[in-house]
C-alpha cells in the first residue's frame, strides 16, 4: 500500500497544512500549486523578471521537504515551477546547498510550450499545456527525491507516484482512472476533509488544527480516503462525493491528460472513523488532444471603492461614482467597460433591501467602481480623477480605497484562451532533468 498526502490546493495555502501532512508519515506529499489565474500571475512575474515565474512559496515548502526527504525519505512532488520550472529547480538546488544538504536528488519537469494556435495579431505574452503524469513518474524513477514540475494536471501530480510503486502500463485504464480519481480528490487539500462542505460547516472547519486528506492506495487502484487522526475536518460519504463532482463538466467523461474517467462509475463506502473507500472506477483511452492556455494582453484594470455612512448612503455612493464616470466620459478617455457594485443594498442574489414600497436607508454602504481600458494612460486618467473625492463629496465619507500595484498604477489584464493541441507536440518536447546536490 502506498500512503500519498494532499500538502497544498492552491498557491498561497498555508504552509501548516504542508507540515501535517509530511507529520503523517506518508510515502508522498503532493502539492498542486497552479490554478489558470496563478498561472497568469506567474506569466507577468516573468515577464517582469526572466528568472521568475515560479511559485514564490516554493522555497518555504523545500525547506520543509527537504529534513523529511532525509529523515524518512518521504518524497515531494509539486508543480509550483510554474511557468519556468527551469529557474525554479536551480533556485531550488541552490537552497538544498545553502542549507547543507547533501545526497538528495531534485528534478525538474519541463515542457516546450505549445504553439499558438490562433490567427491574430493579440501580443501573446505566453502559451502552455496541461501535460499528464508520465514526466514525474521518470522523474521518481531516477529516484528523484523533490520533483518540481510546471504545468502538470491536477490530478496527474497524484497519479504519478502510484504508477511509479505500482508499473501500471500506461494503457491500464482501469487502474490508471482509479489513480486519478485518487489525485481529482486530493487536489484541492482541505476540500476533501470538509473545506467548503456544504452540511454542519461549522463541526468540521477548525484552523487550529488542519488535517490534510490522504490517500492509502492498493495496488489494484482502491483507495482509502482518511486524514491524520486528531486533526480538525472530517472524510465522509458526503465530503468525498463532494469534492468528487467538484470542477466536473460530464461525471462519465472526465478528460485527464492521461486516461479518460467515469467518476460516475466509483462507488463509495463509509467506513467510519474518517475513513471512506473508492473503489471500481473505470476508465477509458487518453484523447489525442492536450488542453493549452493562451495568455495575451487584455488591456488594463484599476478600481475604487469609498463607504458612505448614513443618512443617504446608497444615494451618496451613487452620486459619486455616476459623477466620476461622467468626468471620465466628458474628459474623453477611453473606458472600454465600468462596473458598478454596492455592497449594503445588493449582493451575490441581488437587492437585499425590501421590494414592497418601504423606505429603507441603510447605515453604511460601499460603493465600488472599476473600468477596464485598452491602455495604461486611460487606466491612469481614470485613477486621477479619484483624487477629486476626497474633500470635494457629500458628507460621510468614511474612506477610499483604490486597487494598485505594489509599485502605484493600474493592473495589467490577461485574456486567456483555451485551445486543443496535439498531444505529441508536448510531450515530444519533455526533458527530465535530475540534480544530486
Amino acid at each position: 500500500m502506498i500512503r500519498i498526502g494532499a500538502g497544498q490546493g492552491v498557491y498561497g495555502e498555508s504552509i501548516d497544512l504542508f507540515r501535517a501532512a509530511f507529520d503523517a508519515g506518508v510515502d508522498y506529499v503532493v502539492c498542486d500549486s497552479l490554478a489558470e489565474t496563478t498561472c497568469g500571475m506567474l506569466v507577468l512575474d516573468q515577464r517582469g523578471d526572466e528568472t521568475a515565474g515560479w511559485a514564490p512559496d516554493l522555497l518555504a515548502r523545500l525547506d520543509v521537504a527537504l529534513p523529511a526527504a532525509v529523515a524518512a525519505g518521504t518524497r515531494w512532488v509539486t508543480n509550483a515551477g510554474g511557468v519556468n520550472p527551469v529557474a525554479a529547480h536551480q533556485r531550488a538546488v541552490a537552497r538544498a546547498r545553502e542549507q547543507g544538504f547533501r545526497g538528495v536528488k531534485i528534478a525538474a519537469v519541463v515542457h516546450d510550450p505549445p504553439p499558438d494556435p490562433f490567427a491574430d495579431d493579440a501580443p501573446v505574452l505566453a502559451t502552455l499545456a496541461y501535460a499528464g503524469a508520465a514526466g514525474i513518474v521518470e522523474a521518481l524513477d531516477r529516484d528523484a527525491d523533490v520533483v518540481i514540475a510546471g504545468r502538470v494536471a491536477d490530478a496527474a501530480l497524484f497519479l504519478a507516484p502510484l504508477v511509479h510503486e505500482y508499473r501500471w502500463a500506461w494503457d491500464d485504464w482501469g487502474r490508471l482512472a482509479a489513480g486519478s480519481t485518487v489525485g481529482h480528490l486530493l487536489e484541492c487539500s482541505g476540500q476533501c476533509t470538509g473545506g467548503t462542505y456544504s452540511g454542519d460547516w461549522w463541526n468540521t472547519v477548525d484552523f487550529r488544527r488542519p488535517g490534510p486528506p490522504i490517500a492509502e492506495v492498493e495496488p489494484n487502484g482502491d483507495a482509502v480516503i482518511t486524514k491524520p487522526e486528531g486533526t480538525s475536518g472530517r472524510v465522509s460519504f458526503d465530503t468525498v462525493r463532494e469534492q468528487l463532482l467538484y470542477e466536473v463538466h460530464d461525471p462519465t467523461t472526465y478528460l485527464t491528460p492521461d486516461v479518460v474517467v467515469d467518476l460516475a462509475s466509483a462507488e463509495l463506502v463509509d467506513q467510519s472513523n474518517d475513513r471512506v473507500l473508492v473503489t471500481g472506477v473505470r476508465g477509458a483511452p487518453r484523447t489525442d488532444t492536450l488542453k493549452g492556455l493562451r495568455y495575451s494582453v487584455g488591456g488594463y484594470t484599476a478600481e475604487v471603492t469609498l463607504t458612505f455612512a448614513w443618512p443617504d448612503a446608497e444615494a451618496k455612493c451613487r452620486h459619486v461614482l455616476r459623477s466620476l464616470r461622467a468626468t471620465a466620459l466628458d474628459a474623453g478617455v477611453g473606458v472600454a467597460e465600468w462596473c458598478e457594485e454596492y455592497f449594503g443594498v445588493s449582493g451575490f442574489g441581488g437587492p437585499t433591501v425590501p421590494s414592497d414600497g418601504r423606505t429603507v436607508d441603510p447605515p453604511e454602504v460601499t460603493g465600488r467602481l472599476a473600468w477596464r481600458t485598452d491602455t495604461m494612460a486611460d487606466a491612469v486618467a481614470v485613477q486621477r480623477l479619484v483624487g477629486r473625492i476626497g474633500l470635494f463629496s457629500p458628507p460621510g465619507l468614511q474612506g477610499i480605497g483604490r486597487r494598485v500595484r505594489e509599485r502605484g498604477g493600474p493592473v495589467p489584464m490577461l485574456r486567456l484562451e483555451p485551445f486543443l493541441v496535439d498531444r505529441e507536440i508536448v510531450e515530444s518536447t519533455r526533458r527530465v532533468i535530475v540534480e544530486e546536490v
